[in-house]
Parts: structure tokens; sequence; C-alpha cells
């Protein structure tokens, strides 16, 4: 293939040429029948999917579930072994996900030293971790981060600290090497291509009249009250949960839908996959709160006009994203963190507070021995279920928490291809690629990890990244931990060969990343308790200084020498929750210090 061509060009050129093919028919023939038995003339051998090699990477769920007989011990009443290794910090962080390292960040911008943050995984950065695959980086969980409103400023700010937002002749502008190239994203539908994610090209008018109907429901009930990214800010400003929030976090989406006469085939696909992308299940899952929060709180719902087929990316909204996906930022809160002990192979085994310190029990699988850390405080950034277990005598707002949420199973499985692939007439390659009602049961598209790449169109090999949510998947977490990497092998390459049949050819490694508890799930009536919890937690009458100003912290739940941070308090899994929820737990945590 040469070089100067742009893969679809040299498809139509090849298909055209070499098989006598013309218009749209024939294209699809043609690579219906390359994807049987490659181009004509070929007589090379069919490959076999038994040949395509990989496995599990990245997060270690044996290391979770190992800990389960030191957990039970606890729970007999019976004591640890003696520690090997005794250690002392002013804090101490357990859990590194993004909100454990927006602790640890907090905490250096106060001006603590020698602060320890502990972690389970040999890498920090929980459900925002990267990788490679021969050579190329790519996502192993988390892919972009949508750009930041205003509520989220604690985001803003440290986007403004890495250089990737800045303040240029009065106004902001983002790193364009950050912000997706276009196209942004595509849909595989009626056996080609379309721009954009909504199916706009051969529906009906009814349809489109649905579309529009729900931007102005979305619409009106952000007039009813204010949407926020983070959420805490509008419980914050309110006191609570709004009255129209709470109606709407009191039933289902898809009840909510019904309701409202809103029942288009294409819409509520739409609608439930933008629920798992987000939240990890689907619209018969999550509270109506959540499916119109995903929109309000960011870039609306706007629906497309009927003269186009898919609105602008301008009307849009913008992300930013990197080849290994928010692996990248996670990688940069850890290089910023010049005073802080970073602990990597730490799994917490026990929290104990007393009242002039706290204990934490940690093994540490690199040295594999008990060890012991002693803090004047801690940041409990853990999923609610996993605090619940380790923490001695837990409060009972914590336990109310951890009884209450759901999780939904992920995996990522990171596919490295040796060259571009053939396409079906439409929309060019783009970063976001999903297909209308997936085969594979929570399936989500890929992500095109050479997207960012400028000389993207060149014929070289990259990585797609298939995203899998199992949160609608009665047994998820079982399958996810039992079934064979053959079986998601089998799945993910069967539903991926009907938007490009020539994939098994051009695949030479798969690597599947798996998350047993990926993200919670905002189901009916979670908003309603996390927020009745928040509003107990009043922020400190005391200002803090940061980074030579003054704070006024956000409601933490806390005790008197424990701070909880995850996006767990939000009911939900995204990076602005997470990093909000960390900062101000690290606030709180160095005015106690």
């Amino acid at each position: 293939m040469p070089d100067d061509l742009h893969r679809r060009d040299w498809l139509k050129r090849a298909t055209a040429g070499a098989l006598g093919v013309s218009g749209v028919s024939g294209a699809l023939g043609a690579l219906g029948a390359w994807g049987a038995a490659g181009l004509a003339g070929c007589r090379q051998e069919s490959p076999r999917l038994d040949d395509l090699p990989g496995g599990f990477s990245g997060v270690s769920l044996e290391r979770g579930h190992g800990l389960r007989p030191f957990w039970q011990r606890l729970a007999q009443g019976l004591e640890l072994p003696a520690p090997a290794l005794v250690h002392q910090a002013p804090v101490v962080i357990v859990g590194g996900g993004m909100a454990g390292l927006a602790a640890a960040r907090a905490l250096e911008l106060a001006g603590i030293q020698g602060a320890a943050l502990l972690d389970t995984q040999a890498a920090m950065g929980g459900n925002s971790q990267g990788g490679q695959v021969k050579g190329i980086a790519c996502p192993l969980g988390a892919h972009y981060l949508p750009v930041p409103g205003d509520d989220a400023h604690e985001v803003q700010d440290w986007l403004e600290e890495l250089g990737v937002r800045q303040r240029l002749a009065g106004r902001w502008r983002y790193d364009e090497r950050y912000l997706c190239h276009s196209p942004q994203e595509r849909l595989y539908w009626q056996g080609g291509w379309h721009e954009g994610l909504l199916p706009v090209q051969g529906v009906s008018q009814r349809t489109l009249e649905q579309y529009a109907l729900f931007e102005k429901q979305v619409e009106a009930a952000a007039r009813a009250a204010a949407f926020a990214m983070p959420s805490i800010r509008v419980w914050q400003r309110e006191a609570g949960l709004p009255a129209s929030h709470a109606v709407l976090d009191a039933q289902r989406f898809d009840q909510w839908l019904a309701a409202q006469g809103l029942d288009d085939e294409r819409l509520l696909w739409y609608l439930d996959y933008s629920c798992r992308d987000d939240f990890g299940a689907g619209l018969s899952r999550v509270s109506a709160w959540a499916g119109i929060h995903y929109f309000a709180s960011r870039h609306g719902f706007h629906a497309p006009r009927p003269q186009s087929e898919h609105e602008s990316e301008a009307d849009g909204e913008q992300v930013l994203t990197w080849p290994q996906g928010n692996g990248w930022l996670a990688q940069q809160l850890v290089a910023g963190l010049k005073a802080t002990q970073l602990q990597t192979d730490c799994s917490v085994l026990a929290v104990t507070e007393d009242a002039g310190s706290v204990q934490i029990e940690v093994y540490h699988h690199g040295r594999q021995q008990h060890e012991r850390w002693l803090a004047r405080h801690c940041v409990v950034a853990l999923p609610s279920f996993v605090a619940a277990r380790v923490l001695r005598n837990a409060p009972d707002f914590l336990r109310a928490v951890a009884a209450r949420l759901d999780w939904a199973p992920w995996l990522v499985a990171n596919i490295h291809i040796d060259r571009p692939l053939a396409d079906y007439p439409g929309a060019e390659p783009a970063w976001d690629n999903v297909l209308y009602r997936d085969g594979n049961a929570g399936g989500l598209g890929y992500v095109d990890a050479g997207n960012q790449r400028l000389d993207r169109i060149r014929s070289q090999p990259t990585v797609l990244s298939y995203y899998q949510a199992l949160g609608d998947w009665p047994d998820g977490r079982r399958q996810l931990m039992q079934q064979p990497f053959a079986f998601w092998r089998e799945r993910i390459v069967n539903t991926l060969s009907e938007p490009h049949p020539d994939l098994l050819r051009h695949a030479t490694r798969m690597e599947i990343t798996r998350y047993g508890h990926a993200m919670a799930i905002p189901r009916p009536g979670d908003q309603q308790i996390l927020s009745e919890i928040a509003v107990k937690f009043s922020s400190s009458k005391r200002n803090l200084r940061l980074n030579g100003e003054r704070v006024q912290g956000l409601p933490t739940p806390a005790t008197a020498r424990l701070s909880f941070a995850h996006s767990d308090w939000a009911g939900y899994s995204v990076l602005e929750e997470a990093f909000t929820r960390g900062h101000h737990a690290g606030v709180r945590a160095a005015q106690g210090v």
C-alpha cells in the first residue's frame, strides 16, 4: 500500500480496479469476499482464531481476592502477626487511584512533607492505566477526559499546571495535541459507517422528532435545577439533593423515558449506549437522574438537524485524550509528587483509628511480608466496599454506602494490528468507532490509539482498544473472573469482524485487562442517600493556604482522623468526581496534621 494514499481511497481503488466492481453494493460484496478469502487472485490460508496470541494483563484481580483470608481472620477477632517493618508518616493515603493521587497532590500544595501513598497494584492510577502492546502505547482503562466545566475548577487548575490548559488573549485554550483529533466518532450501522453516534441517515421523521423531544426534556430538567460535574457542587449550593433531582433519582431511566413518550428504537439504543459508556450499565438499571446528568452536567443533548447527517463537533463535546488514555494523566500526577512516599504493591489489611493516631496494616507483595504504617491522619481513597472491610469499627455512613452501591465489571481488550483495516463505505476512520447493537453484549466499540498521531493516515501498525461493560450481565463479575482468555477473544474478534472482515488477518496480538469492580452504577435512590450523607459534613470554617491561595474545602465524609475520598461518594465514576473528592480530602487531612 503506497504511503501517500489514505486507506479508504486505497480500498476504493483496490475494490474497483482489482475486483472490477463499482458503487456501494459492489464494494460491500468485494469486502465480504475479501474477508472470507482475501483479494482476488490471492490464495492465502485463512488465519485461525487460535493463532492470535495474547492473554490477560494489567490489573491483578487475584491480589484483592487474596486478602479475603486476612479479612476473615480479623472478622473472627483474631490478630494479625507482628509486622516485619513499622513505618511512620504524617498522613497515609490508602488507594492510589485518581482520588488518592489528587489527595497526595493537595497535601504537597498545603506544605505537608513525607506523606505516604499506598496502592495494591504495581502502578498507580486505579482505572486510569496505560500500557503498551508490541511497543505501541494504549489505554488499559479510561481513555478520555471531557474538557472540564467551571464546576470542576480543581481539575481545570491542575490541567493549567500541566500546560494542557492555557490562557491566551483573554480566552482559555487547550493544547491541540491533547484535544481529540477529527474525526472524533463514527457509527457502524446498516452495513456502513456514519458520522456521529446518533443514527440519522435514512431514519424516519418521527425518529428526528424524538431526538428533538429528548433535547427539550434535558433542557427542562436543567432549568428546574442545575446539574454539575462534580455533583457535590449542587448538593453544597442546595443543601442537599434538589427536589426535581430527587424525582428523577427515584425512578429508572427507562421508566422515565416511557413516561415522556420517548420510545424510538434508535434514540433508546443511543441512550443505553451512553449510560453503559459512562456508568457501566444501561438505561434499565441506572436512574433517570443519571441518564439526564450524563448530558445536562456537560454539553447538553443536541438533536441533529434534519438537513445534516450529524451535529458539528464544535457543537458537541470536546474531549482530551492521549495514546495511553487517562494513564497519561495518572503518570503526570505521579511525576508531580516530589515530597510523598509512593508505595506500590501494598494491599491494605486493616485500618484502626484511635484517639492519637491511625494504624494501617498492609501486606507488601514484593517483600512478601506484613508491615505497619503509623500516621496522624489517613485518607481512605478506597472503593466503599473495600473501605468497609478494612476499617475496624467502620462508621455507619460508610457501611450504609457500601451496602447500597453496586459496581460494574469491565474489560479492555487491546488489539495490535500490523496495518490499517479494510473499511466499509461511509465515514472515515475515527478515534471512537462504535457498532450499533454490538453483537457482543455490553460492547462499546473501540478507540484507535494511533488517532493522535499526526501521521495516523499512513500505513502503520496501531492498537485498537475495545471496551466492554458487563454491568448488565447477571453474572458478569463471575464470568470475568472464571472465563478463559479464549472465551473473550472469540467474542471480541467475532463482533469486530463484522465491520472489519480482515481483522484476524492483520491482528498480531490481543491483551485483555479486567476490572471486577470498575465503577459504581448510579441506580435509583443512590443520589438521595449520598447527598444526605454529604450535607452532614460541612466544610471547615478555617481556610487553608494551598499553593499560595486560600481555599474553602468541600463537605467531605470524615471521622476525627479519617477523610474519605473516592468516586463512590458521588455514586458514579468519572475523573472529575474522583479528583475533586481526593483534592478536598487532602485539604481536610492537611488541616488535621
